[in-house]
């Protein structure tokens, strides 16, 4: 196999992120598909495809843990002043949706949104980054990202 053809799998591993828009768990499925029939090749297409890999990995971890962090914020601003005990057990909740609850929803939502948004336009930029620097044929280590395949 050819160093081009090398070059060729590490890019489509990293651009393999972006078939999560057309198949279900596709950011995770096409680089875990290319990396593991391809590895053996080659140093450089083992490194891309764990990189890619590890990458993806991360960005669900932050996503889990945004939504961690944001889902108990609009539970309780949504109950209001429905106590942890009412909320288990249904009892006599009243639901808040006052001016002060609802700006303080808009507050949480707006900032969750906006590292949302931040997030998703990051991993394009290294994603798009990675691809690029696979395809010169240079090694590159994606930022704020996990080693969980070492």
């Amino acid at each position: 196999m050819s160093i081009k053809n090398h070059k060729n799998i590490a890019t489509f591993m990293h651009l393999g992120a972006f078939s999560k828009y057309f198949v279900p768990f596709g950011n995770y499925i096409l680089p875990i598909l290319l990396w593991t029939t391809n590895k053996d090749k080659s140093n450089f297409i083992d490194d891309h495809g764990k990189e890619a890999i590890n990458f993806q990995l991360s960005i669900l971890l932050y996503t889990v843990i945004l939504a961690m962090f944001s889902f108990p914020f609009f539970i309780f601003n949504i109950f209001g002043e429905a106590s942890l005990l009412d909320i288990f057990h249904l009892d006599d909740i009243s639901f808040n949706f006052s001016e002060a609850a609802g700006f303080r929803t808009l507050i949480g939502a707006s900032f969750v949104g906006v590292i949302a948004l931040i997030g998703f336009f990051l991993e394009i930029i290294f994603v798009i980054t990675a691809a690029l620097k696979a395809n010169k044929g240079e090694a590159y280590k994606y930022p704020l990202c996990i080693r969980f395949i070492k």
